[in-house]
């Protein structure tokens, strides 16, 4: 079965699972210039992931939680501000740490290590940056990195979870750029990679086609538009 997965520009992702669970993926859609307009305003949302505490990543959480009462993943410190900002305090259900797991209906969300930072933009510590293996009944199992550089162990994540499909940041500056990204796909032994976290911003300088150039033989770089769908 495939997974429709549509960017709505920067980070941020809806994804359609075959059952009708719609989650969303660091739904920062009000303010981000590469979200369309038609995006804006969700029909529904049964399931929200944010990666780590930075506001082009929280975005719409707390709006999306209390408009629709659906569960917002998170880790722990992260999950806990965001009971502050107003999401519904669901005690420990959905605040989760590297390694731990979560399943809401069809999904099972792991939390995996991230090398980057997260804080509010006052700078309140919102816990570790996290990266997401999301495990879907009958589909391809999929690598969220959220924001990140390369690292070693992901290798680790390769040989405990086997990806196949992995996003990853690739704009550089504040993430790592497509010359990291292509190593990663090396460690992660992934066949395709949607590429995110690029052309927001003038600074955000990495392309898809410099990843196409470096990635791996054999790996399918696949380059959505924002707002348009792809089939995983």
């Amino acid at each position: 079965m495939s997974t429709p997965l549509t960017w709505l520009g920067h980070s941020a992702f809806r994804l359609d699972t075959p059952s009708g669970t719609r989650v969303y993926l660091d739904p920062w859609l009000t303010g981000n210039p590469s979200c369309p307009a038609t995006e804006l305003k969700p029909e529904r949302c049964d399931l929200v992931l944010v990666s780590h505490g930075h506001g082009d990543h929280v975005g719409d959480a707390v709006a999306l939680n209390q408009r629709f009462g659906c569960p917002i993943v998170a880790q722990v410190e992260l999950r806990g501000w965001l009971t502050d900002q107003g999401a519904a305090d669901d005690g420990a259900a959905h605040s989760i740490n590297k390694g731990g797991s979560v399943e809401i209906g069809d999904v099972t969300i792991t939390l995996t290590t991230a090398n980057h930072s997260s804080s509010a933009h006052d700078g309140t510590y919102l816990g570790e940056p996290c990266g997401a293996i999301l495990t879907i009944d009958g589909c391809p199992t999929i690598y969220f990195a959220g924001d990140t550089n390369a690292f070693g162990d992901m290798a680790l994540i390769r040989r405990i979870y086997a990806p196949e499909i992995a996003i990853l940041p690739i704009g550089d500056h504040y993430t790592m750029g497509p010359r990291e990204a292509a190593v990663s796909l090396e460690l992660l032994g992934v066949a395709r990679c949607v590429p995110c976290h690029y052309g927001t911003f003038p600074i955000l300088t990495g392309t898809p086609d410099r990843l196409r150039e470096l990635a791996p033989a054999g790996v399918e770089i696949l380059v959505p538009a924002p707002g348009e769908t792809v089939e995983l």
